[in-house]
């Protein structure tokens, strides 16, 4: 089981650094050109590689034109295994500025890929589509939950975000995110711990080099301890988990010289 959580929380580390090296646009769907493998009829969504069951294409394909009709984004999703109609979907769908195109493609490590037309990078950056492709499309999400309900949750979670203007990050705080979190929030508590040792025999607690050590352990505690947690969820569980985390790492640390010192039974 730990070794299994270790897994995943390696391979999200992985992702991220892979996606932040290659990008999000999926270069093998521009690379070729194969309008015969597109459809006659438009429709916003070409499964290539059955990825989606058809009820449940049907449905998104319902839910994609009303969404266009009622904001005007253009969602469209391609999936390919074998072969790729490459740049044949931009004609077939008429892309512009604001047209959104999944790719997905299980030939890769990671399934989803984006290509982004400039309005939408006006409410959604290029770090919340890094941080969307490595949370819905790595190999666990997908394994776990299926092609299908990976591509159906990035883009449940790119239309709740045009629809209420914008997101910086992907809402919702996955168990690993969170981990990562709470550990940076130990961590601070440590380093501020530590460094609140008296160092003076009438000295309660050493200020000046908790002061002094601030940029350090409130990068770690506020910036990857606090920021990540209230900029994705409103649960403030998480979040308190973390302050507790924190203030156990600085009274753990505090106390360490307590504990090693020898008591007089030894001396």
């Amino acid at each position: 089981m730990q070794n299994s959580f270790r897994q995943r929380l390696l391979i999200s580390l992985g992702s991220c650094l892979l996606i932040l090296a290659t990008w999000v646009v999926a270069p093998s769907a521009w690379a070729v050109n194969n309008p015969e493998l597109l459809p006659d009829i438009e429709t916003p969504i070409v499964d290539l590689a059955n990825f989606l069951p058809t009820l449940q294409e049907e449905s998104l394909v319902g839910e994609l034109k009303n969404f266009e009709a009622e904001t005007g984004w253009k969602m469209r999703v391609l999936t390919q295994y074998d072969r790729s109609p490459g740049r044949a979907v931009k004609k077939f769908w008429g892309l512009d500025d604001k047209s959104i195109l999944l790719v997905a493609d299980g030939r890769g490590g990671n399934l989803l890929a984006f290509s982004i037309g400039d309005d939408v990078y006006e409410l959604l950056p290029r770090t919340f589509w890094i941080e969307l492709q490595a949370r819905f499309g790595n190999m666990y999400y997908v394994r776990d939950n299926g092609e299908n309900q990976a591509i159906v949750a990035a883009l449940d979670t790119v239309k709740g975000c045009l629809q209420q203007d914008g997101c910086l990050v992907v809402p919702g705080l996955p168990q690993e995110q969170w981990i990562l979190t709470l550990v940076s929030s130990i961590v601070g508590g440590v380093i501020l711990g530590i460094a609140i040792i008296p160092r003076q025999e009438d000295q309660i607690v050493a200020w000046q080099w908790g002061l002094i050590m601030s940029p350090l352990w409130g990068i770690l505690f506020i910036s990857f301890g606090i920021g990540p947690v209230v900029t994705r969820t409103t649960d403030w569980l998480p979040l308190f988990r973390n302050v507790i985390g924190f203030l156990l790492g600085i009274l753990v640390a505090y106390l360490s010289p307590t504990f090693s010192k020898p008591t007089s039974s030894e001396t």
